[in-house]
């Protein structure tokens, strides 16, 4: 039982591990992958490829969408004619006949004979009808009329525009020598002619449904067995179509009753390969993350959640694929982490994602680049300037990318895709979310940013304050070491800003017996005088024990207080130790050393350089800068002996910029200068 206690935390990694490859198997695209990498203007690399089966030769989307263009264009409008209007006209011509409508001079056998022309005109009016609003919907000469149930093309010229009613009348007067008639004829007219034909909206976009429905998707068929492409002959026009229709159909056929297990179990050993190489590099590189589970847990929730969008999109239109802030994920990971853990998390992200995006080497490269980019460039990423700079950077590298690959496939930069120029903007602007994202991480994982060190940093924020006031010797003695710890961490490339913050808090604890702590004593008069070394040993030591407790109890993330519990490793207390031999000769010396651990980070151990190097120099009498060389010298070069580095990854060149970077400080702080002669 005890057995199975301790190993807990192995065993929740692998039920970690074992449901992370099964959730990013189980939103993979259900299809085979085809064998063969080609792309447009390469070289086919492969043996001469004959067809493995009957398939069809399948239309781009560019061909369907000028197909559907085509067809829209081309299609005519319907018109219904309203036999019904035409049917009232007439017998309103009629009755108006009999009525005295011509001058009364008008001889009867010449009103008969207007009376016969009359019905000529309007026999010629409404053989087509009269079209109301025909310009502003048909653009074409030709149209489809429909009367009495039969579909006839007629063109546009042939309908009576009302405007086009005197024209008619004129012409036919004109026909039979009667053009001085033509006033009354047309006053006649004016109150009869009405609009019969009417656009038929519906029998329009019918006939256009079914139009567009006929397209066909296909062009053609390749039989088994004929050579699709030799091996060297280059990937273009009519094979580079053939070879795609192939992709698609051989992935179709191959996803099947019969071997869609097998694939799966394909996948599932491919993505659980990815995945061990994440954990064995955590261990082997990063110990202190790979023995925390929740780091471990957070790493693998960002990996799942990059695939699951990025295949959410894909699966929605393989086309916005780049529109996914990649990018976020080497950000948040560099924040929290390192810029080394960061890149090799996206590179393995990318490299899962090759199975799911379309041009796959493309994509991987593309965003391979962009992560190094993102690695490279952002900085210090509270200061909100460096995150727009760093966004505006990796999207430059991504159009820059795309660019380049279309030039290799299309020679030229005449047909840019702007939409996907468009789409490396968006994807630029939704990376700027980063930063709230990271302030949820934070609270959810309980993680901590360069953003919540800052805020940690602030000297007026509560627990500051407060050592401020109650003990304001150490108080000022941690603005000093965070001085000279963030100087050194900025000449050996740690986190300064992590360094400052763990030095205003490292020694917190000594606000519990202030003046216990020689700099917090104002008067001659020291307690210790009045008690055992034992005892005041016990006190000197248990402030790492009291500062850890507050640090918890006012929600100081553990990476700060890594700093407060490693801050004096297992040094002895040097000087109570003396005096317990002057009483005990014998005296363990266990009684007398911190309990640890020792630093096991760059930043902890410059921490415990700073910190034993300002508070030594208080008792410097006198300081010169050979006093002050052989001082920093002495106060390291005996840490280094008593082991205290021995897990913390600094070397020793490391180790003499940052006493080089602390004799300097001393010397400024003492204000030496060079003795002139009088």
């Amino acid at each position: 039982m005890d057995a199975l206690y301790k190993k807990q935390s192995l065993f929740y990694k692998y039920i970690v591990y074992i449901l992370a490859v099964s959730f990013i198997v189980f939103v993979f695209p259900k299809g085979g992958k085809f064998k063969y990498e080609f792309q447009k203007g390469k070289p086919w690399q492969y043996e001469n490829l004959y067809a493995p089966f009957d398939f069809s030769i399948k239309k781009s989307e560019a061909e369907l969408t000028e197909e559907r263009e085509r067809i829209v264009d081309d299609q005519d409008k319907y018109f219904q004619y309203d036999q019904e209007k035409v049917d009232e006209i007439y017998r309103d011509f009629s009755e108006k006949l009999n009525t005295d409508w011509l001058p009364s001079a008008t001889p009867a056998s010449q009103k008969r004979r207007l009376e016969t022309v009359a019905n000529t005109i309007l026999d010629s009016i409404y053989q087509y009808g009269v079209p109301e609003n025909l310009n502003s919907i048909v653009k074409e000469s030709q149209m489809i009329l429909v009367q009495d149930n039969v579909a006839k093309k007629i063109r546009k010229q042939e309908l009576v525009q009302p405007k086009e009613v005197s024209s008619v009348i004129a012409a036919v007067l004109k026909d039979n020598g009667l053009l001085g008639y033509a006033d009354p004829l047309e006053d006649f007219f004016f109150d009869i002619v009405a609009p019969n034909v009417h656009y038929d909206d519906d029998l329009t976009q019918k006939a256009l449904s079914d139009a567009l429905s006929k397209i066909s998707y296909t062009r053609g068929t390749v039989d088994e067995g004929k050579l699709i492409v030799a091996k060297g002959e280059v990937v273009e026009a009519e094979n580079l179509k053939i070879l795609e229709s192939l992709k698609k159909e051989y992935e179709s056929e191959l996803w099947t009753e019969n071997n869609q297990y097998l694939i799966l179990i394909g996948y599932t050993v491919l993505v659980a390969l990815v995945l061990m190489m994440l954990y064995l590099f955590l261990k082997k590189y990063r110990s202190e993350v790979y023995a925390n589970n929740t780091k471990v847990t957070f790493i693998l929730f960002n990996i799942l959640l990059m695939v699951f969008v990025t295949t959410m999109v894909v699966k929605y239109d393989d086309s916005l694929v780049f529109v996914v802030p990649l990018c976020i994920l080497p950000l948040i990971l560099k924040t929290f982490f390192d810029a080394r853990l960061g890149l090799f998390v996206h590179v393995l992200s990318v490299l899962i994602l090759g199975f799911v995006v379309p041009n796959s080497f493309e994509y991987i490269f593309l965003q391979t680049i962009a992560g190094i980019v993102t690695i490279l460039t952002v900085s210090e990423l509270y200061k909100r300037a460096n995150l727009f700079v760093s966004v505006g950077q990796i999207t430059l590298i991504y159009v820059v990318g795309y660019l380049a690959f279309h030039i290799i496939h299309e020679g030229n930069l005449a047909n840019v895709g702007w939409y996907t120029l468009g789409l490396f903007l968006l994807n630029g602007m939704i990376t700027l979310f980063v930063q709230p994202l990271i302030y949820i991480y934070e609270k959810v994982f309980g993680l901590v940013s360069d953003v919540s060190l800052l805020e940690l940093s602030d000297t007026n924020s509560k627990l500051l304050k407060e050592l401020s006031n109650k003990a304001p010797g150490t108080f000022h003695h941690s603005l000093q070491v965070a001085n000279l710890a963030e100087a050194a961490a900025n000449h050996v490339g740690a986190n300064a800003m992590l360094v400052r913050v763990g030095a205003l808090y490292h020694d917190i604890g000594k606000m519990e017996d202030p003046t216990f702590f020689t700099e917090n004593q104002i008067t001659n008069v020291n307690p210790h005088d009045e008690m055992e070394p034992r005892e005041s040993a016990d006190i000197i030591i248990n402030h790492v024990i009291k500062g850890i407790e507050l640090a918890r109890k006012n929600n100081v993330p553990d990476r700060v207080i890594d700093f407060i519990r490693s801050h004096h490793g297992t040094t002895l207390v040097y000087y109570f130790y003396k005096k317990q031999l002057e009483l005990e000769a014998d005296a363990p010396e266990e009684d007398f050393r911190y309990p640890g651990p020792l630093p096991f980070s760059k930043e902890t151990a410059i921490l415990m350089m700073a910190d034993a190097v300002e508070a030594a120099s208080k008792s410097l009498k006198d300081p010169t800068f050979l006093i002050i060389d052989e001082f920093v010298d002495k106060i390291i070069n005996g840490q280094m002996k008593a082991q205290q580095f021995l897990n913390a990854d600094i070397t020793f060149k490391e180790i003499e910029g940052i006493k080089k970077i602390f004799k300097q400080k001393l010397t400024n702080i003492y204000h030496l200068r060079v003795e002139y002669p009088e």
